[in-house]
């Protein structure tokens, strides 16, 4: 079963929101795939993810470590920037292993690991709206679908 929803992100602020609101469902072993051209706000959501759960104020990107790992309370937080891998074997040099398995991944530019990216994830792909963005996010499992209904709540930050 294939699960969407789309939201309009006509601000900053609404990305940092939906990324708060993401860290709030996710479940240890949870894949949040990013997908989108540079600039679009993949980094801008993953960092308010982590700041969520971490309570941290600055969270550096991973473009030159491919990995950053952040201890939230109930899982370690694996963020993964793929978009200088050369091979999508590299992957495993970096652990991909256990942050799939033992916490839960943020991953931009998933499509880099080409056929090792595991199935049952959150997709969510960002693309330019007029001077906005829209964010669609899909699920295979009707769990992880029935999980984004909290994104549905307008008044919550």
């Amino acid at each position: 079963m294939n699960n969407k929803i789309e939201i309009n992100l006509a601000t900053e602020e609404d990305t940092k929101r939906v990324g708060r609101k993401l860290a709030r469902l996710a479940r240890k072993g949870d894949v949040f795939a990013l997908y989108g051209t540079l600039g679009v706000g993949k980094s801008v959501l993953a960092r308010a993810f982590v700041q969520e759960l971490c309570g941290l104020g600055e969270v550096p990107s991973p473009t030159f470590t491919l990995l950053q790992t952040y201890e939230a309370p109930e899982f370690e937080i694996y963020h993964f920037d793929l978009y200088r891998l050369k091979s999508a074997e590299e992957i495993f040099e970096i652990g991909v292993e256990e942050a799939l398995y033992s916490g839960v991944s943020l991953i931009e530019w998933p499509e880099r690991m080409a056929s090792y990216l595991p199935r049952d994830i959150f997709k969510l792909e960002i693309s330019p709206l007029g001077e906005g963005r829209k964010l669609t996010i899909e699920t295979r499992s009707d769990e992880k679908h029935s999980r984004l209904s909290a994104l549905e709540t307008k008044n919550e930050s």
